[in-house]
């Protein structure tokens, strides 16, 4: 039995084989790389990617970088390709072949026919000697790498190595391209990160949802007349005649007036007592933005308005909270007061 000191060891030197590989990659780098790139950049397709077994996993995951952040991109099965799918091989698209021994029997077979399509094939591989060394127009050699695992066999470092290269490909592509957080973002519609970076138009909560009041109504009359049906704010956005923000009262600024033995001034018009000016954001911020500006003021309820000065929504706290919990430390000393 191995006890806990032997196994870390272990972990560590799987992982230091891995790091000395990409190490000795990265410092081998050499022009074969700058003209993959130019080439990818010249692409007017859709870069195909294909590998088989390990590899044809880590060809997945380069193609979804690639799509990511700029790039068409789709994975093609070699296997899957001889019964079909080298039909999804345009006349402009271009091939990215990954394969450590190059004689992939899979990947040889197809070769042939991506030559006759006239595509650019680039290959991800040990040897430009290989098979599918000579069939490229481009290679990215890795040379012969040591597996991380005792016998040498299980794919582990070269996976490791692809993966890096596929990285470094896709991302110098955007970065030469000038691809923006804003691209990026239109991308990751869903999940943690599209929230992290979704703008506020698509978090705050809508005009219709926001309690809004005129400013020269008393604060008695604001309580009782206007309601929201959904899930109740901390916060009454206040209205100058035209129509314009002209303040905001929240809950906290209620319990002041019982604090202080001020309820009489609950039936006085409660542009008296609002805060004036108020914090605000535009609509097209991005909702990080809008959570700095919170965190920094100390603040639970922000505005959205529009150029004009008129209130398009709001974003409360409790909403934004759990997008960004790297900020949880600035957003800590009020979040007990928005609980």
């Amino acid at each position: 039995m191995y006890n806990h000191n032997e196994i870390l060891n272990l972990g560590r030197e799987i992982i230091c084989k891995e790091i000395k590989a990409l190490e000795t990659v990265a410092e081998q780098l050499s022009d074969s790389f700058a003209d993959v790139v130019d080439l990818f950049l010249s692409l007017k397709g859709c870069l195909v990617v294909s590998g088989m077994g390990k590899a044809g996993l880590i060809a997945q995951k380069i193609v979804a970088t690639f799509a990511s952040t700029g790039t068409p991109a789709h994975f093609l099965h070699p296997a899957e390709a001889v019964h079909g799918d080298l039909g999804r091989i345009g006349k402009r698209d271009m091939v990215l072949m990954l394969s450590q021994s190059g004689e992939t029997e899979e990947i040889a077979r197809i070769l042939p026919a991506i030559t006759q399509m006239k595509v650019p094939i680039v290959a991800i591989t040990a040897s430009v000697w290989s098979t599918l060394g000579r069939s490229a127009q481009l290679v990215l050699p890795i040379g012969t790498l040591v597996e991380a695992d005792a016998h040498n066999l299980a794919p582990s470092t070269s996976t490791a190595v692809m993966l890096a290269l596929g990285d470094a490909l896709a991302l110098s592509v955007s970065k030469i391209r000038g691809f923006r957080s804003e691209d990026f973002a239109r991308f990751h519609p869903g999940g943690a990160l599209g929230r992290k970076l979704s703008r506020v138009e698509e978090t705050m909560r809508p005009f219709g949802a926001c309690r809004m009041a005129p400013d020269n109504e008393t604060v008695r009359e604001i309580f009782s007349k206007h309601q929201v049906p959904n899930r109740r704010s901390g916060a009454i956005l206040l209205l100058n005649p035209a129509g314009r923000l002209s303040g905001i009262f929240t809950d906290s600024d209620l319990a002041r007036l019982f604090e202080r033995h001020d309820e009489n001034r609950l039936d006085r018009p409660i542009s008296e007592i609002m805060t004036r000016n108020p914090r605000t954001i535009s609509i097209a911020a991005r909702t990080r933005e809008a959570v700095a500006l919170m965190a920094k003021f100390k603040i639970s309820e922000l505005p959205v308005i529009n150029d004009g000065g008129f209130p398009l929504g709001m974003i409360d706290i409790t909403d934004v909270l759990a997008f960004f919990p790297e900020m949880m430390e600035e957003i800590k000393p009020f979040v007990a007061e928005v609980a």
